[in-house]
């Protein structure tokens, strides 16, 4: 377990506590002093290299709370492991709200535990803000009303669509192997895909298999897969171990399909390399986020940099979890100060409506903005850059970004 007492992700969509001591009383997590909220990361079993972002929001905190906290109030995340295994996400996320009496939970990591825990947090009326997810499903406050995820990306669908369509647009023709993590954001991915094709789905899609998280290898799929000797490629996983044993094997077998790989999983440190440069090179994904340039001027980039050396010095600042992480917890921060002291978790729901009140309002607001993080951005000057969706090549391990999201948004590796 870590426990982060100084450090603080934002409270989310329902921590909207009042502002008056007897309110304080009443409220799980607020007091005058202190904002207490849940997170949970894989920090053991298959995906414990992206527990990197919550590292991140530990440092975040840790740094806002030096300078006094948010609007006078110190900031307390308490971040349990789960090991990426859903049954332990419910566990631990009951012992937050119900023993450690967190306000919100913040940043769950992963499509699968946040599902496993989205009926408890709605029916308990807990907000649950910034879960870490692009599945589509998390767009649906009438449904989720407590839930909402940060859309820095495109959602799987959006995703798996992109890079049909630019695949299709260099070969009409093309037929599609495609290997997905089995669970909801996998099966957001292949329906992606599949909408795409449209009526050529049958002909083209040559074939799809799954995998589980808890596999210790997808060489069996790989190899399967390969023997189709489809034109493209496309692997979606939201592990990292699983994207690099795909890369490895498919190039260790001789097949060489255009490759595209889920944007969560289009990280050098933790993707690119243990695959092997030469077997990454020409890899292409949908990229999202500015960028790290180590020798970049821009303010925003220079205070992250200065952030991960002093707050996070053992992780690269150019991991992708590092960054998101960063900006996430930015993000938290701005939203609480945007609701100063109307911290209250009441909902005043009607028939279907949202929880109501100013975090409520803010939450809604950005959940129908098509870029949420940008407008938070322009408003307060604190995320780290603007979220884009712009696509990137990478020359010789160094990432540049290229064109702009409405153009080609798609990545391309050229490492070695």
């Amino acid at each position: 377990m870590i426990r982060s007492s100084q450090a603080a992700p934002a409270l989310f969509l329902a921590l909207l506590l009042a502002a008056s001591s007897a309110a304080f009383a009443q409220q799980p997590g607020i007091t005058d002093t202190e904002i207490k909220f849940g997170n949970i990361m894989p920090y053991s079993g298959p995906a414990s290299a992206l527990s990197v972002t919550g590292k991140a929001f530990a440092g975040y905190f840790d740094l806002v709370n030096e300078k006094g906290g948010v609007n006078g109030r110190k900031l307390n995340m308490i971040s349990l492991d789960d090991g990426f295994s859903p049954p332990k996400t419910v566990e631990a996320t009951r012992r937050l709200v119900e023993n450690d009496n967190v306000a919100f939970m913040f940043g769950t990591m992963g499509t699968a535990p946040s599902s496993a825990t989205a009926k408890y947090l709605n029916g308990a009326k807990v907000p649950h803000l910034f879960l870490i997810s692009s599945a589509s499903k998390w767009n649906d406050p009438v449904n989720q009303p407590w839930l909402m995820a940060l859309p820095w990306a495109p959602n799987y669908v959006e995703e798996a669509g992109i890079e049909v369509r630019f695949a299709r647009s260099k070969n009409p023709n093309a037929r599609f192997a495609i290997l997905y993590q089995n669970d909801d954001a996998g099966k957001d991915y292949l329906r992606g895909v599949k909408e795409a094709l449209g009526a050529d789905a049958d002909k083209a899609i040559a074939m799809a298999t799954s995998f589980e998280v808890a596999d210790p290898t997808v060489d069996s799929q790989i190899l399967t897969l390969a023997n189709t000797k489809a034109d493209v490629f496309l692997i979606y996983s939201v592990t990292p171990r699983a994207c690099a044993q795909a890369i490895r094997k498919a190039h260790e077998t001789g097949w060489r399909p255009v490759r595209f790989i889920s944007s969560g999983c289009a990280n050098k440190e933790t993707v690119m390399v243990p695959a092997g440069l030469e077997a990454a090179n020409g890899i292409m994904s949908v990229g999202s986020l500015k960028p790290y340039s180590a020798d970049s001027k821009d303010p925003d980039m220079i205070a992250y940099r200065d952030f991960m050396k002093t707050r996070v010095p053992n992780v690269d600042p150019a991991n992708f979890a590092a960054g998101y992480g960063y900006m996430v917890a930015q993000a938290l921060v701005v939203v609480l100060e945007q609701c100063k002291s109307d911290l209250s978790r009441e909902n005043n729901h009607g028939a279907g409506r949202q929880p109501q009140g100013r975090l409520a309002a803010a939450l809604d607001a950005g959940r129908q903005a098509q870029h949420f993080g940008e407008r938070l951005s322009s408003d307060q000057g604190r995320l780290h850059g603007r979220i884009s969706r712009q696509p990137v090549q990478c020359h010789q391990r160094i990432a540049a970004w290229l064109v702009s999201w409405r153009t080609v948004p798609v990545v391309r590796f050229t490492g070695a």
